[in-house]
């Protein structure tokens, strides 16, 4: 599935259960434009998963509370959890592998180490 992102749905989009893929990228950025075919094959390859764009330029809050600082940026949720924020695109290879490394994870094991790291951070 390919949705456009915007602060209206984002909670609804990738709060939810699954891997959300996102496409953050703006009309005047070439590489986002070499990049769109890659990341809407990607969208094809993964019809479990939700893939997503977000326009950078329309949606500048959105962004910020995403903390993308440069475009394209790939950002990967999964069940409401930030997994990666990465600049720069990704190749068909790399979306399969980062899709491949989020399906593996044992989101409970995830969740319990993020919950020590938070703990460990506060106190």
């Amino acid at each position: 599935m390919l949705v456009d992102l915007t602060s209206g749905n984002f909670e609804q989009t990738v709060m939810g259960e699954g891997i959300t893929m996102i496409d953050c990228w703006a009309p005047w950025c070439g590489a986002c434009r070499e990049f769109a075919p890659t990341f809407e094959a990607g969208a094809r390859r993964h019809p479990a998963h939700t893939f997503a764009k977000l326009n950078t330029h329309e949606e500048s809050d959105l962004a910020a509370k995403l903390k993308v600082s440069h475009i394209p940026t790939t950002v990967l949720f999964r069940d409401g959890l930030l997994l990666l924020r990465r600049p720069g695109y990704l190749s068909e290879k790399e979306i399969d592998e980062v899709i491949g490394t989020a399906e593996a994870l044992d989101m409970e094991r995830v969740r319990a180490d993020m919950e020590k790291r938070v703990a460990a951070e506060s106190g």
